[in-house]
């Protein structure tokens, strides 16, 4: 079974009892032996002709030789700043182009974080993302809804702690204990997952919002349909 891959267009065999993708050993060869002598990801990317993601398999544990450390150190450093350049210098713009948020723009990020976050039935949404779950709240209020009709509950992992969460999502979100209802317990550690679980927002006595709301979506799904 041949698989077409879009990143520079590899074409590698896939060995399905296996489930491994194989390139030449040849091709392995050279991308270690580039490695050792201090040549970049994108550097070995382009010389070879594979993508970045493969160059990248075939690095790990490769040692570069003494000679070339210092050489591969300052690669990894120049490309760092220019990252960081390119950071603050997209940051910069997007203060240029956002400016100051409208009631206009802030009903269309209402209606995006709806769209692809909440729930269809009931107006109530459920993320981990603190300050996605934060706007949500700021822009929902251009609606109608005031903070006091939210109930909130959250979602752990079984060794985090109850209190700790609830403090987290109540500190950060600006809402008082008593609107969080319930704790409900995942089976699972927290190890490499969220450190507070997620949190969902309900919101009470919210039909005339919810139907609002979904209404908005389905016209801006009518406007995209109809482009």
């Amino acid at each position: 079974m041949w698989i077409y891959s879009i990143d520079n267009f590899d074409v590698l065999l896939y060995n399905i009892t296996m489930g491994k993708l194989r390139i030449p050993k040849k091709d392995i060869s050279k991308i270690k032996n580039l490695r050792s002598k201090g040549y970049s990801v994108s550097e070995i990317s382009k010389y070879i002709g594979r993508s970045k993601s493969t160059v990248s398999k075939y690095i790990q544990r490769v040692k570069i030789l003494p000679q070339f450390e210092s050489i591969l150190k300052r690669k990894q450093e120049s490309s760092k700043t220019r990252s960081e350049d390119l950071w603050l210098e997209s940051k910069k713009n997007a203060q240029k182009l956002i400016k100051k948020l409208y009631l206009r723009d802030k009903i269309f990020l209402l209606v995006g974080i709806y769209w692809g976050e909440g729930t269809k039935k009931e107006l109530n949404i459920i993320n981990s993302d603190a300050i996605l779950l934060k706007a949500f709240i700021e822009f929902i209020k251009e609606i109608g809804v005031t903070k006091n009709r939210i109930k909130a509950s959250v979602r752990i992992y079984n060794d985090i702690n109850h209190n700790k969460a609830i403090d987290y999502w109540a500190n950060i979100l600006d809402l008082k204990k008593d609107q969080f209802f319930r704790v409900e317990t995942i089976k699972g550690k927290k190890k490499g997952k969220l450190e507070f679980g997620m949190c969902r927002l309900r919101i009470e006595k919210s039909s005339k919002e919810f139907k609002l709301l979904i209404s908005l979506i389905n016209v801006i799904k009518s406007h995209v349909m109809s482009s």
